[in-house]
C-alpha cells in the first residue's frame, strides 16, 4: 500500500494527457509495474537532485520531466517515483545535478546531460547497426554516437513449456560465436541477416553440427560507433564489433532485432527456439569494465550516477583504474555493484531463461576496491551460492588486462569452471612440434589435473582457439600476426600465438602445404575434442573460416569477421571431419567421466600409456608421440589415441582391446578422405594387428568393439 500521508500531485503535459505522480517506492530498482502505476528508482549517493525525463518513441522533446526532490521521492540513496496514466511504451532518461556540477553530457544529442538507467531493459535509439545519427558518412568519432532511451516494456511473451535445459555441464560442447557475424554476410542465405531471428534460421545447422550450447558473444546494449580509429588501407572507419563496452547490461541489443523494438520479444524466441532444438545459451556477460570508457569519452550511465561508486578510483587523482584495458575497471566488491551483478544475472535466468554465463576477464571481480586481489571475493561467493543461479552455468575467463592470471586459481566454491589456456597453449605447442611436450600433452588430454585434481571434467573448459587470436585456419597458416588493418600499426593482439605456417606465409599454391594445413586442423580438433573436459570450438573453424592473419579483428564488421557460408563447400573435408567426431564424443559418455590410471581402484574407463612399445610411452625431451588406451565397459568402446607431431612416420605396438572387442580405425589424419575419418557402422576393421603405422604430423583413433 502506498503511505497514505504522502501528497499526490496531478500533472499534464502540453498535449494535455493528465498523470498522476506520487512519492513510489524505492525497490526494486529500474522500472516496475505497481498496479496503474510504473515505478521507477535509482541509485545515486552524490546526486543533489534528479529528474525523471520521458518521451514517447519517437518524439523528440520530452512529454514530461519530474524533479525528484527529497525527502519523499529518495529513501537513503535511492531516487524514486510512480506516475499512473503514462502511455504503455514510454521512454525515459534521468538528468542529475551533483555538488560538484562536473557530470559530463551524456550520449550526445539534442537532449544533453541525459543518462540511462543502469537497469533498463530495453534501450532505444540504434535499432539499425552502425547507422550515424543524420551525419556524414564518416563523421568525426564521438559525432557517430547516438543518443539513447530507456525502453518500457509492456508486453508479454508466451514461453510455454520452455525452461533452461540444464544439461551437466561435463556433457557439454560449446560453440563460441557473434550474433551479427553468424548470419550477415549474403550467403548465409537467411531473411533476417545478423539478428537474433537470423541465427534461429540456422539452428537445423547447429544441430546438425552436433553441439550442444552455444556462446553468444556480447549480446547486451553497446555502442558499435565507439571505435575512433579508420582501416589505414581503406580509410573506412572501423567498429566495435565485437561488443565488449557494455552500456546496458540488462537490455538485448536493440540492432540485432529484425524489428524495430523488438528485441526483448526476438532474443526471448531465440532461446526458446534453441532449446527446442535441445541446445542451450550461455552469455558472454562483461562485468568488468562498460563502455564509458575514461574520463575523456562521452558519459552514457554509471558515470554520471555514481562515478566514485560503480567504478575503481584512483584515490590521488579521481581517475579510474584500468585493469580492464578499456579504460575503466568496475567496482565489483562494492556492495551495490553487487547488487547490479546478482540482479542482472537473475534477470537473464529468470525472464530471458538463459542457462549459463562466461565471465569476460573475470579475474576483475575478485579485486577489492583498492585493487587487492581477494582469497575470497564477495561477489563471486554471491553469484556461486545465490539460490536463483544454482543451476546456472558459470564460467570465468580467469586473467585481467595488468597481469593477474588466475587459471587453476580462481576462487571457484564448487561451481565454477574456467576457459583453460593452459591446454590451448600445450595442445597447440604439442601440434607445431615442439620438445618437451608429451608430458604436458598427457596432463591436457586427460582434464588438467594440475589445474583442477580430479574434476577436469567439470571444470576446464579445453579449447585450442577463440574470437580472441587466430582461427584454426589461420593457426596453420601464418607464423606471425597480420594486423596493419587494426589502424594501431600492428601493436594490438597477442605478439606470441604459437602458430606454425607449416612452410610458407599466407596462402599457398603448394599441394604439399595445404594438405599439411589440413592434416594439423584435424590434429588440433581431434585431440581438442577428445580431451577430457568441455570442449569450446569457435564458429566457422568447423569450415576453415580465416581472418588473413589478423589476431585481433574487434573492430571490423566486414568479410573479415563474418561467417561465409560458401566456406561448407570450399572446405567440405573439414567439416565433415568435425561432424563426425562431434557426434562421436556426444555417443560415448566415457569420454567425459573420470578416467582411472592403473594406481587407483579398478573402474572404467581405465586409461594406460603406451609409446611405439606397449606399456613404454617416451617422456624423453626429445619425444614427439604418445598414445593412450581408454578400456571401457563391456556395452561401450575401447579408445586408443596416437597423437604423433613428428615429422617422421612411426610403427606403433598395440595393446590388445578389452574382451571380446577387436580394433576398428575411426580417424587417421594422413589419410585423404573419407578414409581419415570413418561414418558410425563403418569403421574398418585392423586386418593386421597388433601393429599400425602413423604417418608425420598425424592423430590417429581406433575404437574397441
Amino acid at each position: 500500500m502506498r503511505d497514505p500521508v504522502l501528497v499526490t500531485r496531478d500533472m499534464r503535459c502540453e498535449n494535455g494527457a493528465a498523470y498522476t505522480v506520487t512519492p513510489g517506492r524505492p525497490m526494486p530498482l529500474g522500472v516496475t509495474h505497481d498496479g496503474p502505476y510504473l515505478n521507477f528508482a535509482v541509485f545515486s549517493s552524490h546526486a543533489t537532485c534528479i529528474n525523471l525525463v520521458l518521451f514517447l518513441p519517437a518524439r523528440a522533446n520530452p512529454i514530461l520531466e519530474i524533479p525528484l526532490h527529497p525527502p519523499h521521492h529518495r529513501t537513503g540513496d535511492i531516487w524514486h517515483v510512480a506516475i499512473r496514466g503514462l502511455p504503455a511504451e514510454v521512454e525515459y532518461n534521468y538528468r542529475i545535478d551533483t555538488p560538484a556540477s562536473s557530470n559530463k553530457p551524456g550520449a550526445p544529442g539534442e537532449m544533453p546531460g541525459l543518462l540511462l538507467d543502469p537497469y533498463a531493459k530495453a534501450v532505444s535509439g540504434a535499432d539499425v547497426w552502425g547507422q550515424p545519427p543524420g551525419r556524414p558518412l564518416y563523421p568525426a568519432p564521438w559525432e557517430r554516437l547516438r543518443p539513447r532511451r530507456c525502453r518500457v516494456l509492456s508486453h508479454d511473451f508466451d514461453w510455454e513449456a520452455d525452461r533452461p535445459l540444464q544439461i551437466p555441464l561435463a556433457d557439454t560442447i560449446i560453440y563460441e560465436m557473434h550474433v551479427r557475424g553468424f548470419t550477415q554476410h549474403p550467403s548465409s542465405g537467411v531473411t533476417h541477416p545478423g539478428t537474433f531471428l537470423g541465427l534461429i534460421e540456422k539452428i537445423p545447422y547447429l544441430q546438425d553440427l552436433g553441439i550442444t550450447a552455444v556462446e553468444l558473444m556480447p549480446i547486451t546494449e553497446f555502442e558499435e560507433n565507439d571505435n575512433p580509429r579508420r582501416n589505414p588501407c581503406t580509410g573506412e572507419p572501423l567498429m566495435n564489433y565485437w561488443g565488449y563496452h557494455p552500456l546496458a547490461l540488462f537490455s538485448p541489443k536493440a540492432s540485432y532485432a529484425a524489428h524495430a523494438g523488438k528485441q526483448v520479444e526476438e532474443f526471448r524466441s531465440l532461446v526458446k527456439a534453441l532449446h527446442a532444438a535441445g541446445i542451450e545459451v550461455i552469455l558472454d556477460m562483461v562485468f568488468n569494465h562498460t563502455g564509458e570508457g575514461d574520463e575523456q569519452c562521452p558519459t552514457w550511465s554509471f558515470r554520471g550516477l555514481d562515478h566514485a561508486t560503480y567504478y575503481r578510483l584512483d584515490v590521488a587523482t579521481g581517475r579510474s583504474y584500468n585493469d580492464s584495458g578499456c579504460g575503466n575497471t568496475l567496482n565489483c566488491n562494492h556492495p551495490v555493484v553487487q547488487d547490479l551483478i546478482i540482479d542482472c544475472l537473475r534477470y537473464w535466468v529468470t525472464e530471458m531463461h538463459v542457462d549459463g554465463f562466461r565471465f569476460d576477464l573475470a579475474s576483475v571481480l575478485s579485486r577489492g576496491s583498492d585493487g587487492t586481489v581477494l582469497a575470497q571475493p564477495p561477489i563471486l561467493e554471491r553469484i556461486a551460492e545465490d539460490p536463483v543461479l544454482a543451476e546456472a552455468k558459470l564460467i570465468a575467463e580467469p586473467w585481467d588486462a595488468t597481469g593477474l592470471h588466475q587459471v587453476g586459481m580462481f576462487p571457484r566454491w564448487g561451481r565454477w569452471a574456467e576457459w583453460n589456456d593452459r591446454f590451448r597453449d600445450d595442445i597447440r605447442r604439442f601440434i607445431k612440434g615442439d620438445d618437451g611436450m608429451v608430458s604436458l600433452l598427457a596432463t591436457r588430454l586427460t582434464g588438467s589435473s594440475d589445474l583442477y585434481g580430479a574434476q577436469g571434467n567439470e571444470r576446464s573448459i579445453n579449447f585450442v582457439t577463440c574470437h580472441d587470436g587466430f582461427t584454426l585456419a589461420d593457426l596453420v597458416t601464418y607464423s606471425q600476426k597480420h594486423n596493419a588493418a587494426n589502424g594501431e600499426e600492428g601493436r594490438d593482439g597477442a605478439q606470441e600465438n604459437l602458430s606454425w605456417n607449416c612452410g610458407e606465409e599466407g596462402p599457398t599454391r603448394s599441394l604439399k602445404i595445404r594438405q599439411l594445413r589440413q592434416r594439423q586442423m584435424k590434429n588440433l580438433v581431434t585431440l581438442l575434442l577428445l580431451s577430457r573436459g568441455i570442449p569450446m570450438i569457435l564458429s566457422g573453424d568447423e569450415m576453415g573460416r580465416t581472418q588473413r592473419g589478423n589476431n585481433n579483428a574487434y573492430g571490423h564488421d566486414n568479410a573479415l569477421t563474418w561467417i561465409n557460408w560458401d566456406d561448407i563447400a570450399r572446405h567440405g573435408e573439414l567439416f565433415r571431419f568435425v561432424k563426425l567426431l562431434l557426434h562421436f564424443r556426444k555417443r560415448h559418455p566415457m569420454l567425459w567421466r573420470r578416467w582411472y590410471t592403473p594406481e587407483e581402484q579398478n573402474l572404467p574407463p581405465k586409461l594406460t600409456w603406451h609409446g611405439v612399445r606397449v606399456g613404454q610411452p617416451d617422456w624423453s625431451n626429445t619425444s614427439h608421440s604418445l598414445a593412450l588406451h581408454l578400456a571401457g565397459e563391456a556395452e561401450d568402446i575401447d579408445l586408443f589415441l596416437i597423437a604423433n607431431a613428428h615429422w617422421k612416420r612411426h610403427t606403433f605396438a598395440l595393446p590388445a582391446p578389452s574382451v571380446r572387442k577387436q580394433w576398428y580405425r575411426l580417424v587417421d589424419t594422413f589419410l585423404a578422405p573419407p578414409d581419415d575419418i570413418a561414418v558410425r557402422g563403418e569403421e574398418p576393421l585392423l586386418t593386421r594387428p597388433p601393429s599400425y603405422t602413423v604417418g608425420p604430423r598425424s592423430v590417429v583413433v581406433l575404437v574397441g568393439q
